[in-house]
């Protein structure tokens, strides 16, 4: 399996859009925050180009995002303000880039300067050998508190998640009893270039729009969506006491 990989890698082609806005309502500004002198998108744009697995495009609303990455040394590009959501984003971004012979795309979110670089190439590797239309990661749960916390989206498989599966996902809930192949889902997608066309046309979801989890629309009609088992969880910033938090221990590992 990995021998198939490393071929199917040399021809399948992945690109890597992250999208990010400024617009955000629990921590505003929340992309141009700094941790170590860098921005966070700039920490999330840097561990996508570590990953190697293919060419990274910062997708926003906002010009002073763009400014901000492309002083990194990164490539970001505007898009329009009226998206309702990330994927269709980055479905814009892929279209007016005009890149070519692109089979994956990979949409990173731009909040999560800490995700681990093994899982982004885990997830590409696995859509590659298992020939997947759209993939995804999650962590295993810990602290059983979080199956009743809301802002941890919950995701249950099929089958139990291991190092080498792909388990195909039933459901994705805020708010889970403790069960068999229910873990912490991470906001990773890798979408085939058909099936991230195929998405970006269906209408939004009652579950979805409910919900507030774009991932519903795919389950709704039918997108089977595989998982990668993660490392670990990956600290998200959604409020001021999570950018205390993870700045602190990214600033502690510096």
């Amino acid at each position: 399996m990995y021998l198939i990989g490393i071929i199917n890698s040399a021809i399948m082609k992945t690109l890597v859009i992250i999208p990010s806005r400024l617009g955000a309502t629990r921590l505003p500004g929340k992309p141009l925050l700094k941790i170590n002198n860098s921005s966070i998108i700039s920490h999330v744009f840097k561990r996508a180009q570590e990953a190697n697995i293919g060419d990274v495009v910062v997708a926003t609303e906002n010009v002073e995002i763009v400014d901000d990455v492309t002083m990194h040394g990164g490539r970001a590009i505007l898009t329009s303000n009226n998206h309702k959501t990330g994927t269709d984003r980055i479905y814009e971004a892929f279209k007016k880039m005009n890149f070519k012979d692109v089979d994956l795309i990979m949409n990173i979110q731009g909040d999560e300067p800490a995700i681990n670089i093994d899982d982004i190439k885990s997830l590409n590797d696995k859509m590659i050998n298992y020939r997947s239309k759209m993939g995804t990661l999650a962590a295993k749960i810990v602290n059983e508190k979080d199956f009743q916390n809301e802002n941890i989206v919950k995701v249950k498989t099929k089958s139990d998640l291991q190092d080498h599966s792909f388990s195909e996902a039933e459901a994705f809930s805020r708010l889970s009893e403790k069960l068999d192949n229910v873990y912490h889902h991470i906001g990773i997608y890798c979408y085939s270039a058909e099936t991230l066309e195929k998405f970006v046309e269906l209408n939004q979801t009652k579950n979805e729009i409910e919900q507030k989890l774009e991932q519903l629309r795919a389950i709704d009609n039918s997108i089977k969506i595989n998982v990668s088992l993660a490392k670990s969880p990956p600290i998200g910033v959604d409020t001021e006491e999570d950018y205390m938090a993870l700045k602190k221990i990214m600033e502690y590992k510096d």
